[in-house]
Formats: C-alpha cells, structure tokens, sequence
C-alpha cells in the first residue's frame, strides 16, 4: 500500500470516529441529562509516555465536547460559536488530533474580556476558541484523575464531588470547636502571577508525557490579544478557560500541605484561604510565616488591604458570615452579599426602564431563584424576609410610577377596593414614588396582592428548602 493510499485510510478512520463521537453525542443529549457525575472519567493509573493517547481516546473526547456544547460560553479570537464546533471538527480534528499526537499543535491566543469586581477594579478573563476549550477540556478530565485525588481535604474549589456549601459548613464547625479566630488570607492577583516554572514543575511531578507538558506549557504562553495585537504572557494562568481551575489547584497545593503538616484547622476555595487558630496571638504568627512562605517558595504575594485577623462574625467567605446565638455557631448572609443583591434588584425594578410588571416579576423570580439556590445556606431566615419587603416596595414604587395621571391613579385605587375619599386623596398626593410605596400604598398593594401577581416570596422558598 502506498503513502498516500495509507493516508486517506487513515483521514476515513479518523472521520469516521469523528462521526461515532457525534452520533454518540446526540443520543445521549437526548436521552438523558448530562451531570457531572456521568462524564466524570475513571482514575487514570498510566502516567508513562502514551498519555496524550488517552487525552484523544474517543470516550475521552465524547465527554469533552458534551461538556463544552453544555457549558457554552463566548466565542475566542476566532468568532467561532459553541454551536459550531461540531461542524468545524468535520474539517479539521484529522490534522488537530495528528499535531497533538506528535507534539506540534499550537494554542491560539486568548480574547481578554473585563469583568467589573462588586468591590471595585476588574478581573481578566482570558476566553479560549471554543477548539482549545475542547483540547482543554479533554486534557482535564484526564489529569483530573491523575492529581485530584492527591489534593488536601481541605482544598473545595473546582474539584469533583467538592462544593462551596462544604468548606463554609466545616469552616462553622471548626469555630464550633473554639477555632474562633481567622486568618483571612487574599492572594493578589492569584491568577495573573503564577509562575510558569514553578507550576511545570508541579504538573512534571506526575506527568512523564512530555508531549502533554509542552501542550501545557503552550497554552500558558499563548498570549493575549489585545487591539489586534498578540501580547505574550510570562506569567499567569488566564482565568475563562477549563484547564486554569486544575492548574490553580496543582500550584496551591504546597501550601495545602504546608498547612497540614503544621496541623493548621484551614479551608481553601480556589485563591481564597481561611486559617482558623484559637488566640489573636496565634494568629498574627501564622500570618507573617504563611506570608513568608507564599513569598519565598510559590513567588506570590499576600494582599495587604484585603488580608487580615479578625473574628469570624466580622469576616465574609464565600458570601456567608457567621454569628453566634444561644451558644451555637450560625451561618448568615454576608453584608456585602445583602448589598449585591439590592444593587441587582435596583436593575431589575429602574423607575426609568419601561418594562410591564409582568416581565418584572417574571425576571426577578428567575434570578432570585438562582441566587438562593446558593445562599438557601444561610440559617437566617429574617435576611429573606428583609429583602421580600424590601424588594415589593421597589414594586410598589415602579408601580405608581406607571400610574403616572391622576385619573390613572384614581381608577386602579378604586379597582384595589379603597374608600373613595381615600383614593381621591392619594391620587392627587404630591409625594414621590418612593415615599408613596412606603405606608401610603402598603395597605393597598399588600403581600397577597403581589403573591396573586406571581411574585415568589424568598422568605417562603427557603423556609421550603430548609423544611425538605
């Protein structure tokens, strides 16, 4: 047989996998629902040379492009959509998968995107084509098996079968215990000053496929595209794509064993680290040798204004906070938690957007559903209460906004059933929208009232997730 004739058969083997991988995929997605659990992979115990050949095993590959179709996400530099992936693959997985088998497949740069922090300043995302999105997801599941179940105990973020609700639980239990003082420890610009030798180093403890390394070490460096122009990156690990969470982990895993070889009581989510010990004295120790030890051995630096010693109750993690009450350690919405969701309420419930009341509650039991799907935690029931009174008096006042005449304001007044010389009065007030939601309208527009508009009460639902 010749080469070219050698060629061609493999190119049809390797569409026809393509088209398995596809065919596979559809059915799945139709039949059932994809979690976590059902594309996470199975322990890989070879860690020798031929990794790279079970980073583009069809299974392998099946699972990765499920999750990327799933999680869908921005276009990169090349304006390809998730949507589109599957069409592109048709056209290219031969010579993609034939440049990562023999090492020379090369990462495009990533499209740099701003998100605005709640308390102030920016974080950089760096979005990969949806093509190393796949590439990198493929390259997770794997490593995922070989280092995950290395990881401390206590690191909770990005991990399978690890979640935020756990570290704050064991975070109470540790105060529980008398560990009721706590280093809140801040890493500045964690993702942007990872150092690339050091974290090579760590992934090369336990991956020997050199091909996979340099693959790592490629997407590290693939630069940023900024005005056009690609600008390289020497240091950091790019927020926005799927491999930096495992990258993040693997570099702040020496800190995790420091930890625990000095019996520290600590929980670590991503970047965010808490130390709880039982003196201020204590404390303040072990924050100058962490500091020390985060500087010297992983080349980062502690941020100064965010880091501190405090108690507890006066500190946030992961938006909740804690308190006592009768002796027992409580979980409670953080302030800046609170003033998150107002600021997001504010948007929904504007005087100046024109938006039927309808869309209003339509939106907001949407979003408030998915918020409390996370704070549901907290053991304060009078913070939801807080924000459901709260949150109908903004209606209340985008409501008498909309009855902007008199007339108008005259005819709903008497269609809620108020006295006649009660409506007349109100509706030719000269007070504002805001004072008028208060107790002028209260009555009128009670909870009954917006329950029959289809608005969903946080206290109710949180008292029915409490209760299940």
């Amino acid at each position: 047989m010749s080469s070219n004739e050698l060629h061609r058969k493999q190119k049809t083997h390797s569409r026809a996998s393509l088209r398995e991988i596809a065919v596979n995929t559809q059915r799945t997605a139709k039949g059932q629902s994809i979690s976590s659990a059902q594309t996470r992979i199975s322990p890989c115990k070879d860690q020798g040379n031929n990794l790279m050949e079970k980073v583009v095993e069809r299974s392998n590959m099946m699972a990765a492009l499920r999750r990327v179709e799933q999680n869908k996400g921005a276009a990169g530099i090349d304006g390809v959509k998730t949507d589109e992936l599957r069409n592109l693959l048709w056209d290219i997985w031969t010579d993609t998968k034939e440049q990562l088998l023999t090492g020379t497949y090369r990462p495009k740069p990533v499209r740099r995107v701003e998100i605005p922090k709640p308390n102030g300043g920016v974080r950089l995302l760096g979005i990969p084509t949806v093509l190393d999105r796949l590439i990198q997801q493929a390259l997770l599941q794997i490593l995922t098996s070989i280092f995950d179940p290395t990881f401390s105990e206590a690191s909770y973020g990005f991990r399978p079968g690890k979640r935020a609700h756990t570290a704050v639980r064991v975070a109470r239990s540790y105060v529980e215990s008398g560990y009721d003082w706590v280093i809140d420890m801040d890493i500045e610009k964690f993702f942007d000053r990872v150092n690339h030798d050091i974290l090579m180093a760590r992934v090369a403890r336990k991956v020997k496929d050199k091909r996979v390394l340099k693959l790592i070490r490629r997407y590290l460096q693939a630069g940023v595209m900024l005005g056009g122009v690609v600008v390289r990156t020497e240091e950091g690990t790019p927020q926005g794509g799927p491999l930096s969470p495992l990258l993040a982990n693997i570099y702040l895993d020496d800190l995790d064993k420091e930890l625990e070889k000095r019996g520290h009581k600590f929980v670590r989510y991503a970047d965010d680290c808490n130390i709880y010990v039982k003196s201020q004295r204590a404390a303040e120790r072990v924050m100058q040798s962490i500091r020390e030890f985060l500087q010297k051995r992983l080349k980062l630096k502690v941020n100064e204004e965010k880091s501190c010693v405090d108690r507890p109750w006066n500190l946030k993690y992961l938006g909740f906070s804690m308190f006592k009450s009768k002796g027992k350690v409580r979980i409670c919405l953080a302030p800046e938690t609170i003033k998150r969701v107002k600021n997001k309420i504010r948007e929904f419930t504007s005087r100046s957007k024109p938006i039927r009341m309808e869309d209003r509650i339509r939106r907001l039991n949407a979003y408030l559903g998915g918020w409390l799907g996370y704070f549901a935690l907290a053991d304060t029931s009078n913070d939801f209460a807080s924000i459901d009174g709260w949150l109908r008096r903004r209606l209340r006042m985008c409501l008498w906004r909309q009855w902007d005449r008199v007339r108008t304001r005259l005819r709903e007044l008497r269609a809620l059933g108020l006295p006649e010389w009660v409506a007349h009065q109100l509706a030719n007030t000269r007070k504002g929208p805001w004072r008028m939601s208060h107790r002028p309208l209260h009555s009128a527009l009670n909870n009954a009232y917006w329950e029959k508009q289809g608005l969903l009460s946080l206290a109710k639902r949180h008292q029915a997730i409490c209760q299940a």
